[in-house]
């Protein structure tokens, strides 16, 4: 039986609402190394790979092992620019949350399958683990008007706040990126942007 929410059938030009949290409802990121590894990911998987310098690295005999190998590691991995857009995200200690725009028809099931394995087989290699680390598969919904985007994106932002004072800061979100405070380039707010003034997001984020 297909997992509840799961998208089906895709949809192109789409906003979704994409979440999984660890299975059993464990910690999937224990410190700020495990966040940050998160992060890194999704910054080379939505960013635009550059092939032909990465290429150029790998040929370079003036580049080190070290610097022929990553560039050869990237070389390989998927890239969804121009696919798939980050349109806001939090995490949390055991689950994540992400609004994402697909322009792809798969594009979405070819990341989450992409991020899922890849992030699991770090995990698992630095505590020493097994087996799954989320929870099935990556629940989604799809996004069908500008007033669940708009809701949406304030749920996500405002999820950090069930946590106490002093862990908020540990876990990341695209918070920031939309007060203007820090720049991910691999976030696109400007979907949401749009519709308020300079000031105007983070009113409505705290109402």
């Amino acid at each position: 039986m297909p997992a509840k929410n799961r998208i089906k059938p895709y949809v192109e030009n789409s906003c979704y609402h994409i979440f999984n949290r660890g299975v059993e409802k464990r910690r999937i990121f224990m410190d700020e190394q495990d966040i940050g590894v998160f992060l890194s990911y999704l910054k080379t998987y939505l960013l635009p790979k550059d092939e032909k310098q990465l290429r150029d690295i790998i040929a370079d005999s003036s580049k080190s092992p070290k610097q022929k190998d990553d560039a050869a590691r990237l070389l390989e991995l998927n890239n969804f620019s121009g696919e798939l857009e980050m349109v806001s995200y939090t995490t949390m200690p055991n689950h994540f949350h992400f609004l994402v725009y697909q322009e792809a028809p798969d594009a979405i099931d070819r990341f989450m399958n992409s991020l899922g394995t890849r992030y699991t087989m770090y995990f698992n290699k630095r505590y020493q683990r097994v087996g799954p680390l989320f929870q099935g598969v990556y629940k989604g919904v799809l996004v069908e008007s500008d007033d669940q985007l708009l809701y949406l994106t304030r749920y996500i932002h405002r999820n950090i706040l069930s946590l106490p004072r002093d862990l908020r800061d540990k876990f990341p979100s695209s918070y920031p990126v939309y007060l203007k405070q820090i720049k991910q380039e691999w976030v696109k707010p400007e979907r949401i942007l749009l519709n308020f003034s300079d000031s105007g997001y983070n009113s409505a984020r705290n109402e």
